[in-house]
């Protein structure tokens, strides 16, 4: 089995904590975007997709949420690991570092599901223009320009 020291654990502090900034940050924007469009709900401009957004936005919410949760518990379980080396139980350090990386993987791949879904709500957004409905990644590269 691989030798692992303090130190290896604490190389993940700043990737964890980096990941937690940026969760936080995809919140407080969904935040607010979530009240803006509760107001133009409320206010009767009850335009065609509003609640399809908001639902959007709800379910991107409780990802984060559970992105972020990953993420404290990867923190935790980083700092366990540590302790548990300091003590010298390798056996359980190695268990309870892998564990550390199991629960930063899901973070993250929680995190590309989300990417998925924020991209999919603007395009709701834009689907109010027909013409859009017809664009896609290979139309956009293989486009003719118009000179």
């Amino acid at each position: 089995m691989i030798d692992i020291n303090i130190n290896t654990p604490a190389l993940l502090f700043p990737a964890i904590t980096l990941m937690m900034l940026a969760y936080t940050n995809r919140f407080l924007s969904l935040a607010t975007l979530v009240r803006k469009l509760h107001a133009e709900y409320a206010s009767g401009g009850k335009e065609r997709n509003i609640l399809s957004q908001l639902k959007n936005l709800r379910s991107r919410i409780n990802l984060i949420r559970y992105m972020q949760g990953l993420s404290v518990v990867s923190f935790l379980c980083c700092i366990l690991c540590m302790y548990t080396i300091f003590r010298n139980w390798m056996m359980l350090a190695h268990w309870i570092f892998a564990a550390s990386l199991v629960f930063l993987f899901l973070s993250i791949l929680l995190s590309l599901l989300e990417i998925y879904k924020s991209t999919k709500a603007l395009e709701l957004v834009l689907s109010d223009i027909e013409e859009l409905d017809k664009e896609n990644i290979f139309t956009d590269i293989f486009k003719k320009s118009e000179d």
